[in-house]
């Protein structure tokens, strides 16, 4: 009978340049104890806090900081810098991680991190300040992808869920906890400890991976060569759509030759970065990466709620401010709900996925749950009671939790650890690119509708004119008359609110993304490709989901197995030449990775 295992899929042919190289061996240590991943995980866990706190850390500050700097005009680039950085980064560490090992990688991003911390910190001016933001950038991308590809490089995946679903509660917790602490520390001690709160949390990450990280090496004959030409093609191409998103309807019409001219340099980019990562050995973004359903379908949905759930994150707290009366801190608070939901699900779930090692229909659910929070927000009326925001926050909580983070998991899943680096990245840039598209459209209609219904509605009662609408604060919203207040909080709501309802179709695209997911088992041992070896992360296998026998291992399906001990030999030489999931790594040297 034939066995069909994973072990052995991307082997060399005899006689290649490769069939003599020697195998990777794992390192000593390799086989991690529970107590040891804990820690290795609460180290991973701080970092990916550090990025996304810093994502909303300054959200309170920002006026103060602009203020103190005189640089009202630059403060776009505060936050505009730190992203652009942050995002054309994620897909270049997620490959250099798979090519030259993720520990120093990992330790570097950090320490760019902390420069760059320590820059903003000492600042004087705005040029420095946004300069620290771009080195933060620059580091915060490596942080978040390789925390997630370290996870799956110690962790099967069937295991993994329960991690997951922590790490997808960081940016829950961030998107509260940062214009929290933010305005907290610019009131008190001063906003300069924003940056200066990273650095023993760097080092206390930073001691954790030199400590407990033990990765296998892979020892390839062939250094292998870096895609310049791409990472500078994604560079390029991110670096036009985010302006585009940032400077669209505020600084320019959508329709001016400036942002025309940013959405045709990111098409062209995108159509030459692809022609030339066909061609390249070693490419950064593969195209065959887009030849696994999984990915395709999980990237989809997960860019779809990057847009729902950062258009929302973004613009719910001025909404309860400006339409209830509420003040900062308490609309902070009463983000709590959305935060809280999404930990508890989104932890729970991993912990099911684990036991059951069933995962397809919670990001069914979630998307279900997402879509219904953002139609019943879009009918909310000015007059309607504030406590159901929370409770439509905390749906879209609950959605996020069972979603997120299990799309990393299946594109995880679908591939070995040696390039699992590069998926896990490839799948966060486009999740992020859609977050950024979400920030920047909503946030541009929202204005757009908001100042044109102001401006038509303050004049008539003789209470403002155009500039007194551009002046509105929480404050002097609240000590207006009571038929000047009622058309403000009106214009606030029916400005916002109705967007939610226009963006629900693209979360019904992921819906129907995440209907077609192929329910893969779940990995329970490592697969390190590109040795031919199996490495289980403990000796316990009790309970191991098999087929004829044969423990699954990582990126197991029946699409991608091999077939061992098969009677034809010729049989197996054939089902590894038409595997399209074959790593670069796997590859004989000199030969073009799958397309």
């Amino acid at each position: 009978m034939k066995r069909i295992t994973r072990a052995g899929r991307a082997g060399a042919a005899p006689g290649s340049p490769t069939a003599s190289r020697p195998a990777a061996q794992p390192a000593a240590g390799e086989q991690m104890s529970t107590a040891a991943i804990l820690l290795l995980f609460i180290g991973l866990m701080v970092a990916m806090f550090m990025f996304s706190l810093n994502q909303t850390i300054l959200a309170t500050a920002l006026p103060t900081i602009v203020g103190e700097l005189d640089g009202v005009d630059l403060m776009l680039w505060v936050s505009t810098a730190f992203m652009l950085a942050s995002t054309v980064m994620m897909p270049i560490y997620g490959k250099i991680g798979d090519l030259f090992g993720r520990k120093p990688l990992f330790i570097f991003a950090i320490i760019m991190f902390m420069v760059g911390s320590l820059l903003a910190m000492i600042a004087q001016d705005m040029t420095l300040l946004i300069l620290g933001r771009v080195f933060q950038g620059i580091g915060g991308g490596g942080m978040m992808i390789l925390a997630q590809s370290i996870i799956a490089a110690v962790v099967p995946a069937r295991q993994r869920g329960k991690y997951m679903g922590f790490m997808g509660s960081v940016f829950a917790v961030s998107s509260v906890a940062g214009p929290l602490i933010g305005g907290w520390l610019t009131e008190g001690p001063g906003w300069r400890w924003a940056f200066a709160m990273n650095f023993p949390l760097g080092i206390f990450a930073i001691i954790s991976a030199l400590v407990f990280l033990r990765i296998p090496r892979t020892h390839n004959a062939v250094r292998p060569k870096v895609d310049g030409a791409g990472m500078a093609l994604v560079a390029l191409f991110t670096s036009a759509i985010i302006l585009a998103s940032a400077w669209g309807g505020h600084q320019y019409d959508w329709i001016s030759p400036e942002i025309i001219g940013l959405v045709g340099i990111a098409l062209v980019a995108a159509v030459v970065f692809v022609f030339v990562e066909r061609r390249v050995n070693e490419p950064v973004i593969p195209m065959w990466l887009f030849k696994d359903r999984n990915f395709v379908l999980c990237t989809v949905a997960g860019l779809t709620i990057g847009v729902a759930m950062f258009g929302v994150l973004s613009y719910m707290p001025t909404y309860l401010q400006m339409v209830h009366g509420i003040d900062a801190t308490v609309a902070g608070f009463m983000m709590v709900p959305m935060m809280a939901t999404m930990l508890v699900f989104g932890t729970a779930i991993g912990f099911v996925v684990e036991k059951t090692g069933r995962y397809k229909i919670y990001p069914i659910l979630g998307f279900l749950c997402v879509f219904a929070s953002l139609v019943l927000m879009s009918f909310m009326k000015a007059d309607t009671p504030a406590y159901w925001s929370v409770v439509h926050l905390a749906m879209l909580g609950l959605g996020l939790g069972l979603t997120m983070q299990l799309l990393v998991l299946i594109v995880q899943n679908s591939f070995p650890v040696t390039v699992v680096g590069t998926a896990t990245a490839s799948n966060n840039f486009f999740r992020q690119i859609g977050a950024t598209l979400g920030m920047a459209v909503i946030g541009s209609m929202f204005t757009e509708r908001l100042m044109t219904q102001l401006a038509t509605s303050l004049p008539s009662t003789g209470a403002g004119s155009g500039t007194t609408a551009n002046r509105l604060t929480p404050e002097a919203v609240s000590g207006l008359p009571g038929p000047v207040h009622e058309l403000v909080v009106t214009a606030y709501n029916d400005a916002l609110m109705p967007l939610f309802l226009w963006v629900s179709p693209l979360v019904l695209i992921g819906f129907v993304a995440v209907l077609f997911i192929q329910e893969r088992p779940l990995a329970t041992k490592i697969e390190r490709g590109d040795d031919r070896s199996v490495v289980p992360l403990t000796e316990q296998t009790d309970g191991a989901e098999q087929i004829d026998g044969t423990e699954q291992t990582e990126a197991a399906d029946p699409e991608r197995a091999t077939v061992e001990g098969a009677d034809d030999p010729q049989e197996a030489d054939d089902d590894r030449a038409d595997d399209p999931h074959r790593s670069p790594q796997a590859a004989p040297a000199g030969a073009r990775s799958p397309e």
